[in-house]
């Protein structure tokens, strides 16, 4: 088994969750991804190499365009597909270099979505606006006239995409949203943040996939208040005025406070760590404050503790829409984005029982349905399945 990931720890993380359940289960597994993840990938008995890093979006200084950093990349990928000799790969929705290279090899490949599936129905919402199902035949209605203009931004991404696989001899695709595999698709995340549809045939909601380097477990300030756990993403906050608006906003209310944060001033009943782990700390929380990354969303409702989000950019809105819709979570909009509106939305998430009650659900769900496992399943039929179908085109008796 070949896997390539994005080597932001929200993509990453997913991918050596997967490696690590295939290592243990007996397959022989190398990945792909960036230098900061390969002692890890090491650790965990899996080939490692360093997949190449290219800007993501041109500048003036760097112009190179996205396909055309792909297809470079997947000639340099290329090389560890002929010496790891796969019999199959996964590729993270968002590294085209390794479906790419793969390809060219006769190799197939799966994806792993390390989130909510973002193809959509029509009459859907426009994924990652923030904007929730519509309940009502007018509301379907008003977002039906969307779908064009989807529709198009998509029909882009393919034109773009069938750009790059000419570059390498490849025949176009004749599909949107190319990177999801037809032959498997796995979701990872909790088919209760996912709304009803009528789902594909080469698509599995395997659930979370979970995964993370460690680190120390925090006990929160001395006393018996709520404790409510402040994880900020760092690349989206730089600035970091979540952290900020929830210090000072919760400053004097009767809740404890523990946050990833550099050395700083903070309130009596607050405490600052530079790493934690949170699969250690987060069951021992009564909230989980951050911007609605996929990770630290399923982490904390994977522990039974419902989540405040106050989404920054990408997915991180839409995975605040689903929260909301399942009931698990508040979302507070950038634009109350203060202390006062931290204080408000905090006060609301902690006296509401059903708040905790569905994500205790989700946490038992989660127990009886590891992603990783359930994934490492998926791959394991879908494998079968590619070499029984080999061996009739070959002529020969299947493995």
């Amino acid at each position: 088994m070949l896997l390539g990931a994005f080597g932001d720890p929200g993509h990453a993380f997913p991918v050596l969750a997967l490696g690590t359940e295939l290592v243990a289960r007996g397959h022989e597994v190398g990945i792909e991804t960036w230098e900061r993840w390969r002692e890890p990938a090491e650790a965990a008995g899996m080939t490692f190499a360093a997949a190449p890093e290219y800007q993501v979006f041109p500048t003036r200084e760097v112009p190179l365009k996205p396909y055309e950093a792909a297809a470079r990349a997947a000639l340099t990928t290329r090389s560890f597909v002929q010496s790891f000799a796969p019999d199959v790969a996964v590729s993270d929705i968002l590294t085209a270099a390794p479906v790419l290279a793969c390809e060219l090899e006769g190799v197939p490949v799966a994806t792993l979505v390390p989130h909510v599936f973002p193809y959509l129905p029509p009459g859907f919402p426009p994924f990652s606006i923030g904007a929730r199902l519509p309940r009502t035949r007018l509301g379907r209605a008003v977002w039906t006239r969307t779908d064009r203009l989807v529709a198009v931004g998509l029909e882009q991404g393919r034109a773009e995409y069938n750009d790059c696989r000419a570059r390498l001899g490849l025949p176009p695709l004749s599909y949107v949203h190319t990177g999801l595999s037809r032959g498997l698709t796995m979701i990872g995340t909790f088919p209760q943040l996912e709304y009803p549809r009528a789902w594909p045939s080469w698509t599995r909601v395997v659930g979370p996939m979970l995964w993370e380097p460690g680190g120390p477990c925090v006990a929160p300030p001395p006393g018996d208040g709520p404790v409510v756990l402040v994880a900020t993403s760092t690349s989206q906050d730089p600035s970091g005025s979540l952290l900020r608006a929830v210090l000072d906003g919760l400053a004097d209310e009767p809740v404890r406070v523990i946050a990833i944060s550099e050395p700083r001033d903070a309130p009596a009943n607050a405490v600052l760590v530079p790493w934690m782990s949170y699969a250690e700390t987060m069951p021992r929380c009564d909230l989980v404050i951050c911007h609605g990354g996929h990770g630290t969303v399923a982490r904390a409702l994977a522990s039974g503790v419902p989540v405040l989000i106050c989404p920054a950019a990408g997915d991180m809105a839409e995975t605040a829409a689903r929260v909301d819709w399942a009931g698990v979570g508040v979302r507070l909009a950038p634009r109350f984005l203060t202390p006062w509106g931290v204080r408000l939305a905090v006060r609301r998430a902690l006296r509401s029982r059903g708040l905790r009650a569905r994500a205790g659900e989700l946490a038992r769900w989660t127990r009886m349905h590891p992603g990783p496992a359930e994934a490492a399943a998926q791959l394991e039929r879908w494998a079968a399945t590619v070499a029984t179908a080999s061996s009739r085109r070959a002529g020969e008796p299947a493995a």
